[in-house]
C-alpha cells in the first residue's frame, strides 16, 4: 500500500472593504504609469484568499 499524495488549491474572494483596497491598490498603480504584469498579481493576492494545501492520504 503506497500513500496518495495531493495538492489542494483553494481560491476564495476575501472580505469587501479587503477587496476594495486591492483593487483601489492596482488601479493606484496603473495610473502612475507601472506595468500590469507586476501589479495584476499583487492586486489579485490582495483580492483572493488563495490557500495550497499538501495532504498525504493512506489507502
Amino acid at each position: 500500500m503506497l500513500p496518495r499524495r495531493g495538492v489542494t488549491v483553494d481560491i476564495c474572494p476575501r472580505d469587501l472593504p479587503i477587496a476594495l483596497i486591492g483593487l483601489a491598490g492596482g488601479a493606484l498603480a496603473l495610473w502612475a504609469d507601472a506595468p500590469p504584469e507586476a501589479t495584476a498579481p499583487v492586486a489579485l493576492l490582495i483580492i483572493f484568499d488563495v490557500r495550497i494545501r499538501r495532504w498525504c492520504r493512506h489507502t
